[in-house]
């Protein structure tokens, strides 16, 4: 019975991996960088206050109450002027007894649909950010989200693609700048332990995270 319910937040995600491949290869051949998305950014030190979740994933790393150190970058999608408004951006490198992953979030909304859907905003901390795509577990598909909760804090949850959220930790900035400033994040090749790329989102980001590594001399 809840089959539709799930089918169109995965249709939705599917349309949004496809937009974020065609989306790197227009801004890549416009502007080539080494970054062709989120070409600057703010990149800090900060650590992650995971208190676990009531509801059970089967993942460790959300399940589990546990700190992690990490990078994080703070970025605007296009690279527009700061007076107009873009997609936000936010890389978490995570360090922790979980190994190394990272994770990518850009502003969204945050209803069962809205979730896959990139929005602009002035401001980074106006609206809330998810991962757009849903990570493989265990025991289904999960949906990674971040909300500003303050000037150097993000509440962090997870949701089922159709599901509610759940809270299951905090971010909290530093004020100090991270040793790497050019820093490049990539969910393909760095997962954590438990949230797995599905083959058909892997098929779907791998094109636009090519052409960044390739714009960037690395592969």
């Amino acid at each position: 019975m809840t089959k539709p319910r799930v089918t169109l937040p995965r249709l939705a995600s599917t349309a949004g991996g496809a937009a974020l491949a065609a989306a790197t290869g227009v801004v890549a051949s416009l502007r080539p960088a080494r970054k062709p998305l989120h070409p600057r950014g703010d990149v800090l030190t900060g650590r992650i206050f995971r208190s676990g979740s009531e509801e059970k994933t089967g993942v460790a790393w959300l399940d589990e109450p546990g700190e992690d150190d990490a990078v994080v970058r703070l970025s605007r999608a296009i690279g527009l002027p700061r007076t107009l408004p873009d997609i936000h951006g936010l890389g978490i490198r995570v360090a922790g007894e979980a190994g190394e992953g990272d994770l990518l979030f850009a502003t969204t909304g945050w209803g069962h649909l809205t979730r896959f859907v990139l929005t602009l905003s002035r401001r980074p901390r106006t609206r809330p950010m998810t991962t757009l795509l849903p990570y493989e577990t265990d025991t289904g598909p999960v949906l990674l989200g971040a909300d500003g909760i303050g000037a150097e804090t993000y509440e962090l949850a997870w949701a089922r693609p159709a599901g509610e959220w759940h809270a299951f930790g905090v971010l909290r900035l530093s004020s100090s700048r991270a040793p790497d400033a050019d820093i490049s994040f990539d969910p393909v090749r760095r997962q954590l332990t438990g949230l797995r790329q599905y083959a058909a989102v892997e098929r779907l980001r791998e094109p636009a995270y090519l052409r960044a590594r390739r714009s960037r001399s690395d592969v």
